[in-house]
């Protein structure tokens, strides 16, 4: 008989169960989550599943995770989101780094205790390969599967169904884009992935564009966090639209983070002056000509932009007002 895993046909010598199949290839049970013919099968169910010809088979890996309990120490200045407090207002992705080592490095010069991964299929070919959570554990962060890559609402569902079997919890980052061209959001399939998940209880993080009216519908729907972009992905331009961040900011009700488009550390400083609640960010990190500084810098920026927010800026002037005192002037 003949099956395909992920993408690839395989023969099999005789019939035989889910089980049995992730025993030939070597893999841990505790590290993957299995879709057989488009149907999640469960853990428990493994043993009990058998396998038949032509069926079809996605294999993805284990993502998992959570902050220590009690990270975030009394009286800071977190944010709290899907009813965690968190320390870091910095949260960064995993990709693009040259290995797993530099990416731990990064992660940990950046102060962040959220990381973004995405779910990708097992190697099939080699399991003994490194796999991230090798290199940062899910035992000291928030991992936060997304949906990167995905263009439809039904493809979304599907990887976030897949990522909640692998790491058993329901916190994550919806993303549905457009095209390849501007992965700017496509709102109509990222609402319809958003009402599904919600109900199916997520607890929904959802990358969206700068548009109040959209942030707001999403939010209503029961959103735990808004992250309307700065900038198309990955093209490190800063913050494009001020105006409509800040009126995002001002009619939420949960957390609103800026996602995607900052490129160095003002930029991150900027949307935190904006009163933004936290920045995710991954390019401007992990293509920096060194990032680890740079991870260093984005740290420092946010917390820098956070307290100048709060201070309160002075107000903008037309023309010059002297700081020194004129009486007394010699």
């Amino acid at each position: 008989m003949q099956v395909t895993i992920n993408g690839e046909p395989r023969p099999l010598a005789a019939p035989q169960s889910v089980q049995a199949l992730l025993d030939t290839l070597g893999l841990d049970t505790r590290k993957v989550a299995v879709e057989l013919n488009l149907e999640i099968v469960p853990r428990s169910a493994y043993g009990m599943t058998q396998l038949g010809d032509g069926d079809k088979l996605e294999i993805v890996h284990f993502i998992g995770g959570g902050a220590p309990d009690g990270a975030a120490v009394a009286g800071d200045d977190g944010f709290t989101v899907a009813g965690k407090r968190y320390t870091s207002r910095l949260l960064v992705g995993t990709g693009k780094y040259k290995d797993f080592e530099e990416t731990a490095r990064a992660i940990a010069a950046s102060g962040a205790e959220i990381v973004t991964v995405a779910v990708r299929r097992v190697n099939v070919s080699d399991p003994g390969k490194p796999m991230l959570v090798d290199y940062v554990s899910p035992k000291d962060y928030t991992y936060l599967p997304n949906t990167a890559g995905c263009y439809t609402a039904e493809e979304a569902v599907r990887t976030l169904r897949l990522a909640r079997e692998a790491g058993g919890w329901d916190l994550v980052k919806l993303e549905v884009l457009g095209d390849h061209k501007t992965l700017y959001p496509n709102m109509p399939e990222t609402v319809r992935a958003a009402e599904t998940l919600v109900k199916e209880g997520f607890k929904v993080m959802v990358y969206c564009a700068d548009d109040p009216i959209q942030a707001k519908r999403l939010e209503e729907m029961g959103c735990v966090a808004i992250m309307p972009l700065a900038a198309p992905i990955g093209s490190g331009l800063g913050v494009q639209n001020p105006v409509g961040i800040r009126l995002i900011i001002e009619q939420a009700k949960v957390p609103v983070l800026v996602d995607a488009g900052v490129g160095t550390a003002s930029d991150a400083a900027i949307a935190m002056e904006l009163g933004c609640d936290g920045v995710l960010m991954n390019t401007a990190i992990a293509e920096a000509k060194d990032p680890i500084k740079m991870a260093r810098a984005m740290k420092l920026a946010i917390e820098a932009g956070r307290l100048a927010y709060l201070a309160g800026r002075m107000p903008k002037k037309r023309y010059a007002d002297p700081s020194s005192p004129l009486a007394g002037l010699i």
